[in-house]
């Protein structure tokens, strides 16, 4: 493509470069500097290294400048500052070992989040939460050191717990026999590659139980079990109740919040 086929780049391109001078000579006028690269890093390493406790430590240390100026209303610009902020965090996340796909989703669940805030303090608690959850994912996901076979296993499961996921397709997934993969997946996760979808598809219906509308038949099916049954005896398998008692635990337990 040629120049002429953007007839306002230059302009934009001058518009954009004359604002960054603009806030940079205020900035200096009025001896304000922009929050450091390097309180940003502390975040970003907290939530690479799944260091959840870390991430209050951060988030309470008194800011070493101004936050950067996006836009000219106040909400708007502390809005922009979030989605600017949760894209390092979904980026460290990734870097710590969360699936990319589950790093993207809540991303993007936070940004539509962030849009429903309606004053600077509930953008503040948004933010606290958002790097608190990708951190504890990170923990989940990061810390095993697993063999790239077992990996890719992993990382296959947890991207297909809404379809039928059998032993075949997993090894083909991670490129090795389903014999093998059976002896290193159980070796290195101390569980069988059954257990784990169970495990997984179990968490993904916590979180649906708690932050979703579907009903425990929905849910159940959604997530490939053979039957409401089946469902519900699984379910108590990992978490000692049925999914109605654990959707009624979560949302007592969120209006003491």
């Amino acid at each position: 493509m040629k120049e002429k086929d953007f007839p306002n780049k230059k302009t934009e391109d001058i518009l954009a470069l004359n604002r960054g001078e603009d806030t940079l000579f205020q900035r200096r006028e009025n001896l304000q500097r922009h929050a450091s690269y390097a309180s940003e890093r502390r975040q970003y390493d907290a939530i690479r290294n799944g260091q959840v406790e870390q991430i209050y430590s951060v988030m309470r240390k008194k800011p070493d400048g101004t936050p950067g100026v996006l836009s000219k209303n106040e909400l708007r610009n502390s809005r922009n500052m979030f989605i600017a902020g949760i894209t390092l965090d979904t980026r460290a996340a990734i870097e710590g070992g969360v699936p990319e796909e589950t790093a993207y989703s809540l991303s993007d669940g936070y940004i539509q989040t962030v849009e429903e805030c309606m004053d600077q303090s509930a953008i503040k608690e948004l933010t606290l939460q958002a790097a608190v959850r990708f951190a504890s994912e990170v923990r989940k996901y990061g810390s095993p050191h697993y063999s790239r076979a077992v990996d890719r296993a992993v990382k296959y499961i947890h991207l297909h717990l809404h379809n039928p996921i059998t032993l075949g397709t997993v090894s083909e997934a991670a490129g090795i026999s389903p014999y093998y993969l059976s002896r290193i997946f159980r070796q290195e996760t101390g569980m069988s590659i059954v257990d784990y979808i169970q495990k997984e598809r179990i968490e993904a219906a916590c979180n649906m139980l708690s932050y979703s509308d579907y009903t425990a038949s929905q849910i159940g099916e959604y997530l490939c079990f053979a039957n409401q049954s089946y469902f519900i005896r699984i379910f108590r398998k990992f978490t000692g109740m049925t999914p109605a008692k654990y959707r009624k635990y979560m949302m007592k337990g969120r209006e003491w919040e």
